[in-house]
């Protein structure tokens, strides 16, 4: 290993052999931690995809109104249309700039700090489209969910650096399934509150989309009781008092000796620290592998069907018979389903590891995919097919839950070291919503030319990933920065054969 790489990581190299039992749970405090950062953090991500589709056609019907109220006659079908796609498709454009700044930010003013600031954003959306029906201005719902996308971009960007720092390595696994966790709790919550027996009443519908003012209070009440990341305190601040406090919150006093002596060392490694920017990740050759396993992971966390599914569930739903006003519930319960899954998800993977999960969920996804081809090519058949599509979608959401949508952000968090994670975020979640934007404008029109076989195409992703990942991406439970990075560098050796045909080293 080149010196200059030694230096840096020589103190993750060094492991605790005290003598000291590692604990079955985490600390309360740390856990509670966690629970502040992901109410106001990625919750609102999955909160805010989910409620703005309950009222659909409440809005739909506000539009019309205004039309009509300003030029004396009704709108156009296609600009309605038009007017209702940029309302939810303006949350990605959010999402993508709330995402390129939040590493930005996490760098100056801490993860911490940049997740209670973020709040200020949710708040003034909730303003503007609670306010967008009293005042007549629908344009205040394109610019609340504009601002709402901002919001959910910086938390998804800044929450998993918050947890993967103050995690120690045995619950590092543990602790960033609270991202996948507090996603699907926001999805589930959102279809709660947008049921018409709560605020999914014709006339409740501003009070609905304002309801993302409240996990931004929750958050502003709760996480200013627990510490800054210990890691950005002393590395990137150089304050050892604020480090050794937060520790002792974070971890307990039998434990904080020998977390503060790990960082302390990593920070000696890092006596030219400097966070990098995207640029300079893209360019560094050292950790150019990492950064294509991860970009790969991000982008086909959107296009392996997972949204396809969601867009399809409601034909399924009334293919097989159920009315109109039980399909909510029934969408409840697949919401229920990959919240349960995280959950299972959040257990185990510190006991199977993150390449088994991650493998053999693309693995299960490719299978339903070629389910639900054949479910839906033969749906006539018999009876009992339109609800063995609906079997397979909940396979699909089980399988997407156990292994893309909980590992992925950890291996993220994983994959790099404190001077390059930042700008990993970046560039991951810039790929993650870019993605998102695409399947969404995409996927309409794929069903129009490949009907039900275009199922067949998110198989190919799915398989063509539990490939990539069989052969590249080394398990990391349990492991530390360098261990991780080691791995990845090896195996790049053991694949680079000179002329002579002998392993170059």
């Amino acid at each position: 290993m080149p010196k200059e790489f030694t230096d840096e990581f020589e103190p993750l190299l060094i492991k605790d052999f005290n003598g000291q039992k590692q604990p079955k749970l985490p600390n309360r405090s740390l856990v509670l931690a966690a629970c502040a950062a992901c109410i106001g953090g990625t919750f609102q991500f999955g909160y805010n995809i989910s409620v703005i589709n309950a009222p659909t056609t409440d809005v739909h019907n506000f539009i019309n109104q205004t039309w009509i109220e300003r030029y004396q006659t009704g709108i156009p079908e296609s600009v309605l249309t038009l007017l209702w796609s940029t309302i939810v498709s303006i949350f990605t454009i959010g999402g993508l700039l709330g995402v390129t700044v939040g590493g930005t930010l996490s760098v100056k003013h801490g993860r911490k700090g940049t997740l209670l600031v973020n709040n200020a954003f949710a708040i003034i959306a909730a303003l503007l489209m609670g306010l967008s029906y009293p005042t007549g201005y629908f344009e205040l719902l394109i610019i609340g969910r504009f601002i709402t996308g901002l919001n959910a971009g910086i938390g998804l960007c800044v929450q998993p650096l918050y947890l993967g720092e103050i995690a120690p390595t045995a619950f590092r696994g543990a602790m960033g399934m609270g991202t996948s966790i507090s996603i699907t709790l926001g999805l589930f919550a959102g279809q709660v509150v947008g049921l018409k027996e709560l605020l999914g009443k014709e006339d409740s519908w501003p009070i609905l989309l304002a309801t993302t003012c409240v996990p931004a209070f929750l958050q502003l009440l709760i996480l200013p009781w627990f510490p800054e990341s210990p890691r950005y305190l002393l590395i990137d601040r150089g304050d050892i008092e604020g480090c050794k406090k937060a520790l002792k919150q974070l971890h307990g006093v039998s434990r904080c000796d020998g977390e503060l002596d790990d960082i302390e060392k990593e920070k000696r490694g890092l006596a030219d620290f400097k966070a990098k920017t995207p640029w300079e990740l893209l360019c560094d050759r050292s950790i150019r592998l990492q950064v294509l396993t991860v970009m790969l992971l991000n982008v086909a966390q959107q296009l392996n069907g997972i949204n396809a599914i969601y867009f399809y569930a409601n034909y399924l739903f009334t293919q097989s018979g159920i009315s109109a006003e039980r399909i909510p519930y029934v969408t409840l319960g697949t919401g229920a389903c990959e919240l349960v899954t995280a959950l299972t998800c959040g257990i185990v993977i510190d006991r199977l590891g993150r390449k088994v999960l991650i493998m053999g969920g693309y693995i299960l996804m490719s299978i339903c995919c070629i389910l639900f081809t054949l479910t839906l090519s033969y749906q006539s058949a018999s009876p009992i097919v339109p609800y063995l599509s609906i079997a397979s979608v909940f396979a699909f959401i089980l399988s997407f839950g156990l292994g893309p949508g909980g590992v992925t952000n950890i291996l993220t968090t994983e994959l790099f070291t404190q001077a390059t994670r930042p700008a990993a975020y970046i560039i991951a979640g810039s790929l993650n919503w870019l993605s998102f934007f695409l399947i969404s404008m995409v996927f309409p029109f794929l069903v129009v030319w490949l009907e039900q076989y275009c199922f067949l195409v998110f198989m190919a992703v799915c398989t063509c990933m539990a490939i990539y990942i069989f052969f590249v991406l080394p398990e990391t439970k349990n492991k530390t920065f360098i261990e991780i990075q080691n791995e990845f560098k090896s195996s790049k050796k053991a694949r680079t054969v000179d002329a002579t045909g002998m392993t170059q080293l």
